[in-house]
C-alpha cells in the first residue's frame, strides 16, 4: 500500500512572522508601511505523484510484435511477470488492475481470439501497453486561489481554499492539478495533506453540437475551407460526433475533394469537435488527486495557465469558471472550464476576436447585466470585453498598455479582478528588459472598469535573488488571487519553477493606489 500522506504544511504562520522589518532584504515593494508577508515556505513538484497513460509504439508492426511475444508465454511464466508487475506498480496506484484491464481493451481488436485468453494473460498485455507520468517533474506553477465549494468540518474562523497549478512533466507537457489549504482568521495557511496517489477521469463528448456556432469558430480559426462547407452542409442544425463523422465520410466517398484536402478539413474540425468535452471525477477522490490532463488533439503540448474564479450570478448561484490555453505544438486554442463541484468539469472552446491570444480572465459577477472579460488580444496590451454570452467575444477596448520600465514588452493580467468598495484589484504582470517579470498592481473603476482610476508605478512583486533562478528565470506570476480578512493573498510562481504566497494588507494597498501617481 501506498505511504500515509504527509502531514500538513504551514506556508504562512502569522504567529511565526512577528513584528514586521522594514529593511528586510525580502521586502516586495518600499511603497507599504508594513512589509507584504511571503511565505515561509515554498510549494515545490512532488516527482513521486503519477498518472497512467496508453503506451502506443511507432508503429502498428512493434504493436503487433509485443502482442505475439505476450501470446506465446505460458501461463506459468504469464503468472510469474504479472506478480512481478503488480508488486512494482500496485502501491502507486488505487486500482492498477482496472487500468491494466482498460488499457488491454484499447489493442484487444489486435488479438484473434481474446475470449480464449485468462485474466491474467489480460492485465500482462495491459501493462505492456501502458506506462507511468509523472506530472509534476519538471514544476509546478501558475497558481490561483479560490474558495472551497464546501466548507466543512472546520473551526470557526477558517475558510478552505483550493490552488490550482499548472504542473509540467515530461515533454514539457502542462496539466492542471490542485490542493486544499485552510486560512484561519489571522490569515495564516496551513496546506491539507497531499495524497500519494493521482487519478484521470472519465472522459465524455459533449452529446451535440450547434451547426452555426460550430461554423462561426471554423471561420474564425481561417479554416471554413470548401471542403469543411460542404461537410457542414451535410449537418443538422444540432448534430452529434456520429453525425458528423457520418458527413464527412459522405463528402470523402464523393470523391469531390483530393484526400490532402480532405486531411486538412478533417484535422481541424475533429480538432475544434474534440475541444468541446465534459469530465468527470469520482466523489470519493480527494481534492489533490484529481488532474485535468490533456485530453484533445488541441492539447496535445499542454493545458495552460487556468485562471480560476468563483462567479457569483444574478440569482446567487455560483459557478467556478476558468479560461486556460489549449496547445497543440503549433497552435494555441482559448479554453474555459466550468464547474460546480471541482468533480464535474465542462470543457468549451472561447469564441469571438476578442477571445485570441493567451490570458483572458473572467470577472467575479456580471457589470450591467453582462459578462465581463480581460483580454489580451494584441499579445501586449490589456483590453475590457463586454458579452451576453459567456462564449462569445467580438467586441473591446483597450484599457491599459506597457508604461512603466518594468514592463516595457509587454503586459497581462495575472488572474481575474477582486472586488473592493473602492474599485476593482486588478494584478498584472509586466515585462521588462531581458525579459524579467514582475507583478503589478492597478485599480478598475467599480461601475465602468474600463477606467483606470490608480496603478502602482513600482511592480508589487519582483523576483528575490533566490527566485530568479529555475526553468524560465527572472519570473513572478500569478494566475488568480482572493481577498480574505481584509487582506489580498497572492500565491505567485516562481521562474516556472515553483510557488509561494504572498499577502497585503487591502487598505493599505488600496491607500497607495489612490493616491496621486500611484
Amino acid at each position: 500500500m501506498a505511504k500515509a500522506p504527509k502531514s500538513p504544511e504551514v506556508l504562512i504562520d502569522k504567529k511565526q512572522l512577528g513584528k514586521p522589518i522594514l529593511h528586510d532584504p525580502v521586502i516586495i515593494s518600499r511603497l507599504f508601511k508594513r512589509i507584504t508577508n511571503r511565505t515561509l515556505k515554498k510549494i515545490r513538484p512532488d516527482k513521486r505523484r503519477v498518472i497512467t497513460r496508453p503506451f502506443r509504439p511507432a508503429n502498428e508492426n512493434h504493436m503487433t510484435n509485443i502482442v505475439n511475444r505476450i501470446l506465446a508465454l505460458d501461463e506459468t511464466r504469464i503468472k510469474a511477470v504479472l506478480k512481478q508487475t503488480l508488486k512494482d506498480f500496485a502501491h502507486r496506484h488505487k486500482d492498477i488492475q482496472a487500468v491494466l484491464i482498460n488499457n488491454y481493451q484499447r489493442i484487444a481488436k489486435y488479438i484473434r481470439d481474446p475470449a480464449a485468453l485468462s485474466e491474467e494473460r489480460k492485465l500482462l498485455l495491459g501493462a505492456c501497453f501502458t506506462m507511468e507520468y509523472s506530472i509534476e517533474s519538471a514544476a509546478l506553477f501558475n497558481p490561483s486561489i479560490v474558495i472551497y465549494p464546501k466548507q466543512n468540518n472546520l473551526r470557526k474562523g477558517q475558510t478552505r481554499v483550493i490552488f490550482s497549478f499548472r504542473a509540467t512533466g515530461e515533454g514539457h507537457i502542462s496539466s492542471i492539478v490542485f490542493r486544499s489549504a485552510i486560512i484561519d482568521k489571522n490569515n495564516s495557511i496551513l496546506l491539507e495533506s497531499v495524497s500519494p496517489f493521482l487519478g484521470t477521469p472519465e472522459i465524455v463528448l459533449n452529446a451535440t453540437y450547434d451547426r452555426e456556432l460550430f461554423k462561426a469558430k471554423l471561420e474564425e480559426m481561417g479554416q471554413f475551407s470548401e471542403v469543411a462547407n460542404a461537410i457542414y452542409q451535410s449537418l443538422p442544425a444540432n448534430f452529434t460526433p456520429k453525425e458528423i463523422s457520418q458527413a464527412i465520410k459522405s463528402v470523402r466517398d464523393s470523391g469531390t475533394f483530393t484526400p490532402a484536402d480532405m486531411a486538412d478539413a478533417i484535422r481541424h474540425i475533429k480538432w475544434l469537435t474534440e475541444s468541446n468535452y465534459e469530465i468527470f471525477f469520482p466523489h470519493g477522490q480527494l481534492i489533490s488527486e484529481r488532474v485535468i490532463f490533456p485530453m484533445s488533439q488541441n492539447e496535445s503540448n499542454g493545458v495552460e495557465d487556468a485562471r480560476f474564479v468563483r462567479f457569483v450570478d444574478d440569482d446567487g448561484s455560483v459557478t467556478y469558471y476558468a479560461t486556460y490555453t489549449a496547445y497543440n505544438g503549433r497552435e494555441i486554442l482559448p479554453q474555459l472550464i466550468e464547474t460546480k463541484d471541482f468533480h464535474c468539469f465542462k470543457i468549451s472552446t472561447l469564441n469571438g476576436p476578442m477571445a485570441r491570444n493567451k490570458g483572458m480572465a473572467l470577472f467575479p459577477r456580471k457589470i450591467n447585466g453582462q459578462y465581463v472579460m480581460i483580454t489580451r488580444t494584441d499579445g501586449e496590451s490589456l483590453y475590457l470585453s463586454y458579452s451576453n454570452n459567456i462564449h462569445f467575444w467580438y467586441e473591446g477596448v483597450k484599457i491599459e498598455a506597457p508604461e512603466n520600465s518594468w514592463e516595457l514588452v509587454q503586459i497581462g493580467n495575472c488572474g481575474s479582478p477582486l472586488e473592493t468598495k473602492k474599485g476593482w484589484i486588478m494584478l498584472t504582470h509586466g515585462v521588462g528588459p531581458m525579459r524579467k517579470y514582475c507583478i503589478g498592481v492597478t485599480l478598475l473603476d467599480l461601475a465602468d472598469p474600463s477606467k483606470i482610476i490608480g496603478r502602482l508605478e513600482e511592480p508589487l512583486l519582483a523576483p528575490r535573488e533566490e527566485e530568479r533562478e529555475g526553468y524560465v528565470p527572472n519570473v513572478v506570476y500569478s494566475c488568480g488571487s482572493i481577498i480574505l480578512n481584509g487582506e489580498l493573498i497572492i500565491p505567485y510562481a516562481i521562474s516556472d519553477s515553483e510557488s509561494h504566497v504572498a499577502s497585503i494588507p487591502v487598505d493599505e494597498l488600496l491607500e497607495k493606489l489612490l493616491k496621486k501617481g500611484g
